[in-house]
């Protein structure tokens, strides 16, 4: 079972062609450094195809959705570059549905709807997993 404590979405489209490398260097890009236990998500422009990129602490997992009709619901750069979302959030989202529309009085208090960032995460640990 792959571990995942933090969902993390870039609102910038990347190429679906980028393989591990060149999406492992994207989320350094755009988060600073690969954290362990994280997911990170992409987009391409047209919105029908996401890439996950999966920090397992031993290395990573790269995995693509792609929609058969319609698009992802996917935030513009506008907000920021990069949004945190929670597993609710994610199942909408890789379905095609509008997850923003997600109310809080769907959740705990407790649990983090979505939460923009003004300035890159502070990297914890090795910013790069070679």
């Amino acid at each position: 079972m792959i571990r995942i404590d933090s969902i993390w979405l870039a609102t910038e489209p990347m190429d679906m062609r980028a393989g591990t490398e060149k999406a492992l260097a994207r989320v350094v890009a755009v988060f600073g450094a690969a954290q362990p236990h994280c997911a990170y998500l992409f987009a391409n422009r047209r919105g029908n195809r996401m890439k996950v990129l999966v920090h397992d602490s031993l290395g990573v997992w790269l995995a693509v959705r792609r929609l058969h009709q319609g698009k992802l619901s996917w935030p513009s750069s506008r907000c920021g570059d990069q949004m945190e979302l929670n597993a609710e959030q994610l199942q909408a989202l890789v379905v095609g549905l509008p997850w923003q529309r997600l109310a809080s009085s769907c959740f705990n208090m407790s649990s983090v709807l979505i939460k923009k960032c003004c300035t890159k995460r502070a990297a914890t640990s090795s910013s790069f997993m070679r």
